[in-house]
């Protein structure tokens, strides 16, 4: 009988967007089907009961000995990802290849002559470790937490000052665990390029660290559309041109994904901006502060009033690196946000920063802990400037009507590149 299903093994899936992407690249129903221990994933692959699949970690390799046929590339790097059902003999490739040398050469990332430093040594290393070598690296290092295997630790890692290019190809800073970064980019004097496998978040603690310095940074997402595109041909047998849909898929989807967060002075209309930009955008609203106090139990006057501002600070510090893993999301955030700057980081990870601009005189002050307007309000002001602007990926000017100042938003947002 004829197998239907297509979908993506994996030991945890809860973090994978390869069914929106299968679901609007290609036409066909993809599920997600999580299998947690090795048994299951054997078990699953004994029974065959499918038209094609996409493999993640931690079965790359498992499933090799399941395939009637695999593809040169796929038994030279030792991984498959990709596995198609044709008359139930299975056929096993390696997609991620394509999807590697796309991310890097779409970022201008030439590995000829350079020295590359892969973290990790799992089935997407062997994979990379391939493309910078046949893109002509001159040293290919690796790094892991034990340093087995011919690996550096990263300690050791870390007194390489001829290190280039960067690859991460483990979970570190991936969802839920976002924030999370194996080694510090300053460290390296001649680094030119630090690129991430991981693609949720969009933006890695790693790639946020490595951007601050100017450093030219690409995250795992794209390789991901580029992966399910080339694996699409495999299930379909369909052609895509590749260089121009791999980009547009990959704008449409962040920009249906991408979070979009209001930061600015206290009572300069974020909430109320915010809330009707997410229904002209389709997204979700969150008020932060509402947020909090709703988490709390508590108002915020009374916070500031009974446990002061430093355990404001945390609360709001704790709620926004839990709500900003999340995405489709429009967040108004308090005046504060920016004094946190590991808060910056979370509302980069996933999207981007507007700075809500409004005159001094218009301000609402009423009820607020820390703006009460005149001279205290003027020094509020001069204070965070600095910080809301290099928080920020570019400024709205709330000083017209509220549709005015919506759509403009709203065109902003269509204009970004987040990739």
């Amino acid at each position: 009988m004829e197998q239907t299903l297509y979908g993506l093994i994996g030991a945890k899936l809860g973090h994978s967007y390869s069914k929106i992407i299968h679901e609007q690249l290609a036409g066909y129903h993809y599920e997600l089907i999580p299998l947690p221990t090795e048994a299951e994933a054997r078990a699953f692959m004994e029974k065959r009961a499918f038209a094609a699949i996409n493999v993640t970690i931690p079965y790359k390799q498992l499933v090799i000995p399941y395939c009637d046929v695999v593809d040169p590339k796929a038994k030279a790097i030792g991984a498959v990802n990709t596995i198609v059902n044709r008359g139930g003999k299975l056929y096993g490739y390696n997609t991620d290849y394509a999807g590697f040398s796309y991310l890097a050469r779409s970022h201008g990332v030439d590995f000829a002559d350079k020295t590359v430093l892969i973290l990790g040594t799992g089935g997407t290393h062997s994979t990379v470790e391939a493309v910078c070598r046949d893109g002509g690296a001159k040293t290919i290092l690796s790094a892991s937490r034990t340093g087995k295997y011919g690996a550096l630790t990263y300690n050791e890692a870390m007194r390489r000052r001829d290190v280039q290019i960067i690859i991460n190809t483990t979970p570190c800073g991936m969802y839920p665990n976002v924030g999370q970064c194996m080694l510090d980019p300053t460290a390296f004097p001649a680094l030119e390029a630090v690129l991430d496998v991981v693609y949720n978040p969009f933006r890695t603690e790693l790639l946020l660290r490595a951007a601050e310095r100017g450093i030219k940074t690409a995250g795992g997402f794209e390789m991901l559309v580029a992966q399910a595109v080339y694996a699409a041909q495999y299930f379909t047998g369909r052609f895509y041109a590749v260089d121009s849909v791999i980009p547009t898929a990959s704008r449409r989807l962040t920009h249906q994904l991408a979070n979009l967060s209001l930061i600015g002075m206290p009572g300069c209309g974020k909430s109320t901006i915010g809330a009707a930009l997410a229904k002209q955008l389709g997204k979700t609203f969150v008020d932060l502060d509402e947020e909090i106090e709703r988490r709390t139990g508590n108002n915020i006057p009374d916070i500031f009033a009974h446990e002061g501002e430093d355990a404001f600070r945390r609360y709001e510090a704790d709620i926004l690196a839990d709500i900003a893993k999340g995405t489709n999301q429009v967040i108004a955030c308090g005046g504060g946000i920016v004094k946190t700057p590991a808060n910056v980081h979370a509302l980069r990870q996933n999207g981007w920063v507007l700075w809500v601009q409004r005159p001094l005189g218009k301000l609402a002050t009423g009820g607020r802990p820390l703006s009460q307007g005149g001279a205290a309000l003027k020094q509020l002001h001069a204070e965070r400037t600095p910080l809301y602007r290099n928080a920020s990926d570019g400024v709205l000017d709330n000083s017209t009507t509220l549709d005015r100042v919506v759509q403009e938003a709203a065109r902003t947002f269509a204009a970004y590149e987040l990739l």
